[in-house]
Formats: C-alpha cells, sequence, structure tokens
C-alpha cells in the first residue's frame, strides 16, 4: 500500500464515530502485508514448527538499532522473529510512535530454503467506530 492511500483511509477513520450506533463495533483496516526480514538470525528457526497462520505478532519499535532507526522488530510468545523489512518499514514505525492501536498475525507460513518465504503476516488498524 502506497502511503499517500493509507493517510487517504486514516483520514476518514474519525469520522465513523458519528456513523451512528449501526457503526459502534471495532473494524480492522489492513495496513500491509510482508515477509520477516532477519528470520533465519533471531529465534525464527528455534520456533518455525511452532508457529501457526492466525498467530499472533506483537511489533515493537527500535529506534535505538544502530543500522535503522524506524526499526519496526516482530515478537511471537517472548521470541523475536526478525524484523519488518526497512524497505516497508517507515509508515508502520511512525503509526506505533504515535499509538496506533496496530495487530499483525501471521497468514502464510512455506517451508522454503529462502527465510522470506517461509512467514508473511499481515499488519492491521483497530478502530473503534
Amino acid at each position: 500500500m502506497k502511503r499517500r492511500d493509507l493517510l487517504r483511509i486514516l483520514s476518514v477513520l474519525p469520522s465513523l464515530g458519528f456513523a451512528g450506533r449501526a457503526m459502534a463495533r471495532v473494524t480492522e483496516v489492513r495496513i500491509q502485508d510482508s515477509p520477516i526480514a532477519g528470520f533465519q538470525y533471531y529465534a525464527g528457526e528455534l520456533v518455525r514448527d511452532r508457529l501457526r497462520i492466525g498467530d499472533a505478532l506483537e511489533l515493537r519499535r527500535a529506534p535505538a538499532n544502530p543500522y535503522d532507526r524506524r526499526a519496526v522488530e516482530v515478537w511471537w510468545h517472548g521470541h523475536q522473529l526478525g524484523h519488518l523489512p526497512r524497505v516497508e518499514n517507515h509508515t508502520v514505525a511512525q503509526m506505533l510512535d504515535r499509538g496506533m492501536p496496530l495487530h499483525a498475525r501471521i497468514v502464510s507460513l512455506q517451508d522454503d530454503p529462502d527465510p522470506w518465504k517461509r512467514v508473511r503476516f499481515d499488519i492491521h488498524l483497530s478502530t473503534h467506530a
């Protein structure tokens, strides 16, 4: 998703609260789908057999990362699996910094020699309309 498209979606979210009682529910907006960068260097290989499609992932900002000040770490049950890829982390990092309620879930698991293809996950923004 391009940044301008995401910003356009986010700009209408506040207005959802005024849509009336029928809209008074939690809605999720899909922000992006990503692989896990660095899966082979963190705990990914150690817990790979326990990962399941639909498992929740935790996204943590790591602004002190010496290689990328917009780094976003990906965690599963206390194990760091890797990072959100650098080319895809700018908007997500900004949203996390602003305290926006982002949620991530595993959407694909593959037994592939390429670590970039082993796990894909979606990131959603929860809204309370």
